[in-house]
């Protein structure tokens, strides 16, 4: 169930660097996908990451798992968590806003109260989730635009795979919890990633060939930026401030990461996104807020 507790300066801080670090990695995909092929991007993602945090555990000195059946939770939980999401997300970047992309990101949340609730006990759905729940998805609904589904295009499917990419995302949550509690976090973000690069490096050479070393600078910029610092890096401050602020308080961070994106979106790509898309994003954001319960103790606070 979700836990919330007071923010100090340090866990408003090391949340507001999160954000902020997620919010680029919209921008500095887009930016390697201009060079790079989808495939060969997340392949580059998930391998130096990986790289990174066993460095990490290995410094740390961290238990690693025996039981050969974690290894294997492992290779499942990249697929769902790394492999599928980022790969539709990279494709969909191609052909919609990466501001756009970070608005559908943040249904993560919707879908995982939804998934939770169709596997545990213990994840009922509350009526105040259950009006988040729907506040959130015509947030989403809104965004894409519905009459733009009528005449399937590039675009309109591309929205969809990266509403695809986060019902993955939300399938992995429910996955980690049903087989990967009791490890230390860095142990399992770690695995994680070996489990999708094991998928991702033989995918990415079958699918785009060799991979090329003589890129511009700014790629290699932007997939140092996306896999050592928003995927190494982020998983390392995501479990300090899991730890700091409680997974209730994560929720902010899903919201504060898309003003992040439209912005880098606006100043280095030149983008625009309608009014349709921030109002969808308002109400998202009002959905997750509901969702969470922290509008409700709002006014329950009200004289």
């Amino acid at each position: 169930m979700t836990t919330q507790k007071s923010l100090s300066s340090r866990a408003w801080a090391e949340l507001l660097l999160l954000s902020a670090i997620w919010g680029a990695s919209f921008l500095s995909i887009r930016v390697a996908l201009d060079e790079v092929p989808v495939m060969t991007s997340v392949a580059h993602r998930v391998f130096w990451a990986a790289l990174v945090l066993w460095a990490y555990v290995a410094i740390r000195r961290l238990p690693l798992p025996k039981n050969p059946r974690i290894w294997g939770a492992f290779l499942v939980m990249g697929l769902l968590n790394n492999a599928v999401p980022f790969s539709l997300m990279a494709w969909g970047q191609l052909y919609i806003e990466t501001g756009l992309t970070s608005i559908f990101n943040a249904a993560t949340a919707i879908f995982g109260v939804l998934i939770a609730a169709l596997v545990f006990a213990d994840e009922r759905l509350t009526p105040n989730r259950v009006i988040g729940v729907v506040i959130g998805f015509f947030g989403v609904a809104t965004a894409i635009g519905l009459e733009n589904l009528a005449n399937i295009d590039i675009r309109s499917l591309a929205q969809l795979a990266v509403i695809l990419g986060t019902l993955s995302y939300a399938f992995a949550g429910a996955w980690a919890r049903a087989k990967m509690g009791g490890l230390a976090p860095q142990v399992a973000a770690a695995g994680m990633l070996t489990g999708s690069s094991l998928i991702m490096v033989p995918l990415a050479y079958v699918i785009d060939g060799a991979p090329s070393f003589a890129l511009a600078g700014d790629t290699v910029l932007a997939i140092g930026y996306f896999s050592l610092i928003a995927t190494a890096g982020a998983y390392l401050i995501y479990y300090r401030v899991l730890a700091m602020a409680g997974s209730g308080n994560l929720m902010l961070c899903t919201l504060l990461v898309v003003p992040v994106a439209i912005t880098l979106g606006v100043l280095v790509r030149g983008e625009t996104l309608s009014a349709q898309a921030l109002t969808g994003f308002a109400l998202l954001a009002l959905g997750l807020m509901i969702l969470d319960g922290r509008i409700l103790r709002v006014f329950r606070r009200a004289p």
